[in-house]
């Protein structure tokens, strides 16, 4: 049987998102992608999914839904109100539901929140990749945001009957990272300004987006004339000649002309996306080894995560068959 997934409202913005569009970038594809890729595939194991499943990614206010069919689904990230025809959902766990209705509120103490689908969402891959690119407008779902009316097909998943959900008792903490108040860390390079950056901290402009966060704070000076073109990444730095940093996140441009000042590490990466407008931040200078060991120590961290779920996870999916 054909499941479908009706948008009721859209919430904010709500987009398809997958692990990202990677190899592209040479030809100035961006590579999209979940912004907290860890917490995409948190949700995809809760539901049974492969990791690379694709995923509803929401931002600051979520969408109403509604199914024709059971679906067992998973939230990640931070704290979304989610209520299923009244009933109040948790967070971080596989929940059976029946067909109806699910309405995805305000993201609390946050920015972002990821809705996993048993099977995961049917979109075509482009380039690889079910990822929306909103500046290019493709991927995902007709290449933008959920618009109220439209239909999302799923893929086939889980076959069950029930009558009223099904949430077991015990979670997968969707707030493990103990290190989410801390300075973000960055690789600085060999400039007045990029180390600077450090010494004050930094408002998020409401112009924030996927592609890139925007700061706001004492100017930075001193920092070299923009130039020719460079490559760029998700994590860089740049600094644009009113002195105000921007983070470029994952629907970040290939290259740019602005000067930077460093790059974010990527273990502290997936904290940049859940700073909502006005948000305080501020970063701290760290060697190349320090960046490898945070690294190994977040995907440690996640493993011992996934080795806690086998059990009560393989148990609440075989329940259901």
């Amino acid at each position: 049987m054909t499941r479908v997934v009706e948008v009721v409202a859209p919430g904010l913005l709500s987009t398809l998102q997958d692990l990202g569009r990677d190899g592209w970038r040479h030809l100035g594809v961006a590579r999209a992608g979940a912004l907290d890729p860890d917490a995409a595939r948190l949700g995809n194991r809760l539901v049974g999914n492969a990791p690379e499943a694709a995923v509803l990614e929401l931002t600051l206010h979520g969408p109403t839904l509604r199914f024709d069919a059971p679906l067992r689904i998973a939230l990640t990230g931070r704290c979304v109100v989610a209520r299923f025809d009244g009933i109040a959902l948790p967070m971080g766990r596989p929940i059976d539901l029946p067909a109806g209705t699910l309405s995805l509120g305000a993201v609390r103490d946050g920015a972002r929140a990821w809705l996993a689908v048993d099977g995961g969402f049917a979109a075509a891959p482009v380039l690889g990749s079910r990822s929306t690119d909103l500046r290019g407008g493709f991927g995902g779902h007709e290449g933008c945001a959920l618009r109220a009316g439209d239909r999302l097909a799923l893929v086939p998943g889980s076959m069950f009957a029930i009558e009223t959900p099904r949430i077991p008792g015990w979670w997968a903490d969707p707030e493990f990272d103990e290190h989410r108040d801390a300075p973000v860390r960055y690789l600085p390079c060999n400039d007045a300004a990029a180390a600077a950056l450090a010494s004050r901290a930094w408002q998020v402009s409401a112009a924030s987006n996927r592609q890139g966060l925007r700061l706001h704070g004492a100017p930075l000076t001193g920092a070299r004339a923009g130039g020719l073109s460079e490559p760029v990444a998700p994590g860089t730095l740049q600094l644009p000649p009113d002195g105000q940093p921007i983070v470029l996140l994952a629907d970040a441009q290939t290259v740019g002309g602005y000067p930077r000042l460093g790059h974010v590490i990527a273990a502290d990466l997936p904290r940049l996306a859940q700073l909502p407008p006005h948000a305080t931040l501020r970063f701290r200078a760290c060697t190349a080894a320090q960046a490898q060991a945070a690294a190994a120590e977040a995907r440690a961290r996640l493993q011992r995560l996934y080795l806690a779920l086998e059990r009560p996870l393989a148990r609440f999916l075989s329940a259901a068959t």
